[in-house]
């Protein structure tokens, strides 16, 4: 019979030039790390006072997003709820009171940790 061959240990450069993507670990990608701003606390804030009587979400915590993301995720919210809102100073300001709705869509845009506050 014939011995076994000795298992080969491959580093990653190694295998990287072997060109066999089936067998390479996954890295963490740019896009991925990107996204460490989904673990952050985010507070949905309910808020009346100095705003004539009229109901308002404030949604706070999203000041390490861009300028760019703030008025995209601003308007996927405002969209889904039919309602207006803007996005300023790294908050999101959405007409009404539907804090468990907004609470809802920041969960199925991946944020973690999402809490109710205020009023």
């Amino acid at each position: 019979m014939a011995d076994k061959p000795k298992p080969v240990q491959i580093s990653w450069e190694d295998l990287q030039k072997m060109g066999n993507p089936e067998n390479a670990p996954e890295l963490e990608s740019e896009a991925d790390a990107d996204l460490s701003y989904l673990k952050l606390p985010v507070k949905v804030h309910y808020e009346r006072k100095g705003r004539g009587g009229r109901e308002a979400l404030i949604i706070k915590g999203l000041e390490s997003l861009t300028d760019d993301a703030l008025e995209t995720y601003c308007k996927k919210i405002k969209s889904s709820l039919g309602v207006g809102g803007a996005a300023k100073e790294g908050e999101i300001i959405i007409q009404g009171n539907q804090r468990d709705k907004v609470v809802a869509i920041l969960n199925n845009f991946g944020f973690k940790n999402v809490k109710k506050a205020g009023g």
